[in-house]
């Protein structure tokens, strides 16, 4: 089958992309929506890296710029799809209904059918996977009750994954931080031909949540 993958640059999109490549699909574009503002439905934390992340995986990238506004932004979305020209959409969702459902709603309207391979599997297993799957994933932004400036710029490991079980726990925060309690940036995985090293970033922080601001990064030999 002849796919596209929605990607963001998180772990969530770049594993259920991983997903349908090891099915043996044809992963021939990757789509992305660059929100100018916070969206319901797209990821805004260093999107601006996609490319870089698309010319690492050697696959075609289709990305347009959105002015998030609710509902209307479904049509921009809608209108790349339609560009890509494949009979099937691939989405990182796990239990987030809203953007599940939407994206079958575009998908239905132009007769392509919507995949999401990561939906409803246990969380904590699913960040587990993605380790042992060789995913080297950071976490740039908190913003939830527990996850303070220090896990801005951390790598997930089986530490860092002990910490968000406790978290969650105590504060009932979404594991695999689909509710938007954290958001990740995947520097290198099995799909990447070349890593990404990050050269430069900031850490914004107001008191209460953050985000991990990558700058400047290059493309290394794996």
């Amino acid at each position: 089958m002849r796919v596209a993958c929605l990607v963001s640059g998180g772990k969530d999109s770049l594993y259920a992309c991983y997903i349908a490549g090891q099915w043996g699909w044809e992963i021939s574009h990757l789509i992305a929506i660059h929100p100018e503002k916070i969206s319901w439905m797209y990821h805004a934390e260093n999107i601006q890296l996609v490319p870089k992340i698309a010319e690492s995986m050697q696959i075609p990238l289709l990305m347009r710029k959105s002015k998030a506004e609710k509902e209307k932004e479904l049509e921009d979305l809608k209108e790349v799809i339609k560009k890509a020209n494949v009979e099937g959409v691939i989405s990182g969702a796990i239990a987030r209904e809203y953007q599940k459902t939407r994206i079958e709603k575009i998908c239905h309207e132009i007769d392509v059918k919507s995949f999401t391979p990561l939906w409803h599997k246990n969380q904590k297993e699913l960040l587990h996977e993605m380790l042992q799957a060789g995913f080297k994933i950071l976490i740039v932004a908190v913003a939830a009750e527990g996850l303070g400036k220090d896990f801005l710029g951390k790598i997930l490991d089986e530490e860092t994954i002990n910490k968000l079980e406790k978290i969650h726990c105590k504060y009932g925060i979404n594991f695999a931080g689909e509710g938007g309690e954290y958001e990740t940036l995947v520097i290198d995985c099995p799909l990447y031909k070349k890593r990404l090293e990050i050269l430069d970033a900031a850490i914004k922080w107001d008191g209460t949540r953050g985000s991990y601001e990558v700058k400047e990064v290059k493309m290394v030999e794996k």
